[in-house]
C-alpha cells in the first residue's frame, strides 16, 4: 500500500497540476477504498452546506461525529472520504456527518471555519447534545477542527465532548517540517495550498490566532486524540500539539504509528494497521461521549 500511495497520490498532489484536475484525480483514486457492510449514506444540509450522514444499519449509536475531510483545504470531499467516515461510524457506533465545507481557491479563510461552526450550530439546533458530539478531521481537516474549536470556545458556545485529529496539518507556515521519508506529501504542494487557503503568498503575515493552534491559548478545549505516522513530514505538528495541549491542561491521547504515513486511516478495510487505527479512534469517541 505504501508503494501505491507513492505512485498514485503523491504525483497528483502537485502544485503544477491545476486544482480542478487534482480534484478529479483524487476522486478517481479514492474509489479504490471499500465501505463496510450495511453502510447507509444520507444527504443532509448542515447550516448552508451539504453533508453526508453516514451510519451502519443495525448498529446502535452513542452519539454524533462532525467529520472534516483533508485535502490541503483545496481538494477532497465527503465522497473521497466516505470509506473513512463509514469505518469510523462502525468503530465508534456513531452517526458521522461528513461536511462539504467550501474549498480554496474559490473560498479562502475564514470560509471553511465559518462553515464548520455553522454546521455544529445546526446539529445543536436539531437537538444533538454537545456532550455526545465529537469533531474529527484528517490533515487539513485536523487543522480546521482546531480552528473551529477555538472559534466555538471564544464565542461561548458549548464545546463538544472531544476532538479527533488524524495526521493534522497545524502549522501553515511549514517552519518546522520533519525530515521523514513521506510517500505522499510534497512541501511545494503544501506551500501552495497554504497560500490559496489564507489568500496570500505571505502566509505568516496572514495567520490569525485560530489558525495558530500550536502557539495560541488552547486552554479549556475538550479532550484530544492525535494520531500521526512516523514517516510524515508533518510529524512535528502532532508532536508540538500534544505537548502544547498537555501544558494547557487538556486531556490528550497521542499515538505514533511507526513506519506508517500520512492519514493511514484512509486505507481502513484494506490495510490491517489502518483498520486498527480507525478502531482506536472509535474507542476514543465512545469513551469521551460516555463519560
Amino acid at each position: 500500500m505504501r508503494l501505491g500511495v507513492q505512485l498514485l497520490l503523491r504525483p497528483v498532489l502537485n502544485p503544477a497540476i491545476p486544482v480542478p484536475v487534482q480534484r478529479r484525480l483524487i476522486a478517481a483514486v479514492s474509489g479504490a477504498s471499500m465501505l463496510p457492510r450495511n453502510t447507509v449514506v444520507e444527504k443532509v444540509t448542515l447550516g448552508t452546506r451539504p453533508a453526508d450522514r453516514v451510519s451502519i444499519r443495525g448498529n446502535s449509536t452513542v452519539g454524533s461525529v462532525l467529520y472534516l475531510h483533508g485535502g490541503g483545504y483545496t481538494v477532497g470531499s465527503p465522497a473521497t472520504h466516505r470509506p473513512l467516515a463509514a469505518h469510523l461510524a462502525k468503530a465508534a457506533g456513531a452517526e458521522v456527518y461528513s461536511l462539504d465545507y467550501r474549498l480554496a481557491p474559490e473560498t479562502a479563510y475564514p470560509g471553511a471555519v465559518d462553515d464548520v461552526v455553522a454546521a455544529y450550530q445546526a446539529l445543536l439546533a436539531d437537538g444533538v447534545q454537545p456532550s455526545t458530539t465529537v469533531i474529527a478531521g484528517d490533515s487539513a481537516g485536523g487543522g480546521l477542527t482546531m480552528a473551529a474549536l477555538l472559534r466555538i470556545r471564544d464565542a461561548g458556545m458549548p464545546l463538544p465532548a472531544g476532538a479527533v485529529l488524524l495526521s493534522p496539518w497545524l502549522d501553515l507556515t511549514l517552519d518546522q517540517l520533519a525530515d521523514r521519508p513521506d510517500p505522499m506529501l510534497q512541501v511545494s504542494w503544501l506551500r501552495k495550498c497554504a497560500e490559496l487557503y489564507v489568500g496570500s503568498k505571505d502566509v505568516a503575515g496572514a495567520i490569525t490566532s485560530e489558525l495558530d493552534p500550536l502557539t495560541t491559548d488552547i486552554s479549556r478545549l475538550p479532550a484530544l486524540l492525535i494520531h500521526v505516522g512516523s514517516d510524515e513530514i508533518l510529524f512535528n505538528d502532532s508532536e508540538r500539539l500534544a505537548e502544547h495541549a498537555r501544558t494547557a491542561g487538556i486531556p490528550v491521547e497521542y499515538r505514533v504509528f511507526d513506519g506508517l504515513w500520512h492519514v493511514v486511516h484512509l486505507h481502513a478495510g484494506l490495510v490491517a494497521e489502518s483498520t486498527a487505527a480507525v478502531g482506536e479512534a472509535g474507542r476514543f469517541i465512545r469513551e469521551v461521549i460516555q463519560r
